[in-house]
């Protein structure tokens, strides 16, 4: 019988607060769980070495929403909007990206962890999506994580519509970074209505890597699209 995959998940890190700690947010550790995977926490406080003795172990990893990324790391001087950067947290998930996407391990990234991606290959962020490059679509919803609040358009015959089975969806929305500029080797698949890129894929079919914007482990209740997306993850990391 085969094992149940070990899922890498990176958590977030208090941010000028005393003491320091690493947290999750417990949705995600339920999504892993119902698609069958065993999450495998990744915090800011390991060492490099630690974290790559770890990530020879994990057979997918996901990359967690949380605080903004530090703009030095694409080369842009800091928005007055920028909030929670943890460098420790920046450098540990560029890191761990990268181990992961050399070693074809399967990879889904939500939300930061789509930014983070994105800057790993080399790409570049709008700090403060409201006023750059502005829109009138609340990609800060108010309303509670549930919820979806706005639709995304998902490019035919992507991987990411065949894995979400659907080619139109509807997401919640917390992030205030989006992709700008796309790093090497990602292609946009989804969209939402003002054209801020919702989604991207690697475009390799020997790695498979995705990212969405939204955050599906809140929808994974009532959402069938959620649901697979975790679901494809773990299947794919125990083949």
């Amino acid at each position: 019988m085969p094992r149940d995959p070990l899922v890498g998940v990176t958590t977030s890190i208090t941010v000028g607060q005393t003491p320091e700690r690493a947290y999750v947010n417990s949705a995600y550790l339920h999504a892993v769980q119902q698609a069958g995977g065993v999450p495998v926490l990744l915090p800011p406080q390991l060492s490099k070495s630690s974290l790559e003795r770890l990530a020879r172990g994990l057979d997918a990893l996901l990359l967690t929403g949380g605080g903004d990324m530090d703009p030095q790391s694409f080369g842009e001087a800091p928005h007055p909007t920028l909030y929670d950067v943890a460098p420790s947290r920046d450098a540990l998930e560029t890191q761990v990206t990268l181990i992961a996407i050399e070693r074809r391990t399967p990879l889904l990234a939500i939300c930061r962890g789509v930014q983070v991606l994105n800057v790993a290959l080399g790409g570049s962020l709008y700090q403060d999506v409201a006023t750059d490059p502005g829109t009138e679509i609340q990609h800060s919803q108010k309303e509670a994580r549930d919820q979806a609040t706005h639709k995304v358009k998902v490019a035919p015959r992507s991987r990411l519509a065949r894995v979400l089975g659907v080619e139109d969806a509807e997401v919640n929305s917390f992030h205030h970074q989006v992709i700008k500029s796309l790093g090497r080797g990602l292609a946009p698949v989804a969209w939402a209505p003002d054209q801020l890129i919702e989604g991207v894929e690697l475009d390799d079919d020997s790695r498979w890597v995705l990212g969405v914007q939204w955050h599906p482990e809140h929808l994974v209740g009532h959402s069938e699209p959620a649901r697979r997306l975790f679901s494809a993850l773990v299947t794919v990391a125990r083949a």
